[in-house]
């Protein structure tokens, strides 16, 4: 079954024009939707850029290059260079370079921002909690259980932080220094945190639960398909890495 997705049309852009969507763009569609969740347009209000490091003068060459030099500027941290994982697709790490930065549109950002009032901040699952992305990920009781049992399916065990960036971090560097074991664990968690954001959207837009065992195997199937796509000399299959994928 198809579903449908629009674009501008017009000299103004005043009407919209639809055409059909196939049932895999729907994917795309909802990451769409998730984009312009928290955009919201003004008529009195003019678009324009704006360079943070110097909002007055704007940009420019000798300002940009006094950003890359300066010694005063904190470098990029190392540990959210791990994020970006060449076996990871780009959308993934693109979304958890927003979540790790709290830029992602939950409803405490968009209260933040006046998208919607702070009555409409509570938390999607219906728990009561403000809907943060903290909240999401760690606090909310069936979302939060994923982790034990994903740490279960791996053959480890560890204490959780509370903080996000911590989590990623210990979740990382849980197993030792070792490049290799590191690139694993950065596998699974990625897709950990990106299947618990498209089920938020799964409950938020097409009001539909799953249940924590089915989110468990989705992580399971991402990690080895991203595997098998990106390394043609992986072996195992999904008998092996259902059952001891370290």
């Amino acid at each position: 079954m198809a579903s449908f997705v629009f674009s501008w049309s017009g000299a103004e852009g005043e009407a919209w024009a639809w055409r059909r969507l196939w049932v895999w763009e729907e994917e795309m569609l909802e990451e769409c939707r998730t984009l312009l969740f928290d955009v919201s347009l003004h008529v009195d209000v003019t678009d324009q850029w704006l360079w943070l490091p110097d909002p007055l003068e704007g940009y420019s060459v000798r300002g940009a290059y006094h950003v890359l030099t300066s010694k005063d500027l904190p470098l990029v941290d190392s540990t959210a260079e791990m994020i970006w994982h060449r076996q990871v697709p780009l959308k993934v790490s693109v979304f958890a370079w927003r979540l790790l930065r709290d830029r992602f549109p939950t409803k405490f950002n968009l209260v933040n921002r006046s998208v919607i009032s702070s009555e409409a901040a509570v938390c999607v699952s219906g728990c009561g909690s403000i809907e943060s992305a903290q909240h999401l990920m760690l606090f909310y009781s069936t979302f939060a259980s994923l982790w034990p049992l994903v740490c279960d399916w791996i053959g480890f065990m560890g204490v959780d932080s509370n903080v996000l960036f911590d989590h990623f971090v210990q979740f990382v560097h849980s197993t030792g220094v070792s490049k290799a074991r590191k690139s694993f664990l950065r596998l699974i968690w990625l897709p950990c945190a990106w299947v618990l954001w498209t089920e938020c959207n799964n409950r938020l837009f097409n009001n539909t639960i799953t249940p924590i065992s089915r989110l468990l195997n989705k992580v399971k199937y991402l990690s080895l398909g991203w595997l098998k796509a990106k390394k043609a000399t992986f072996m195992y299959g999904t008998d092996r890495w259902w059952s001891s994928p370290f």
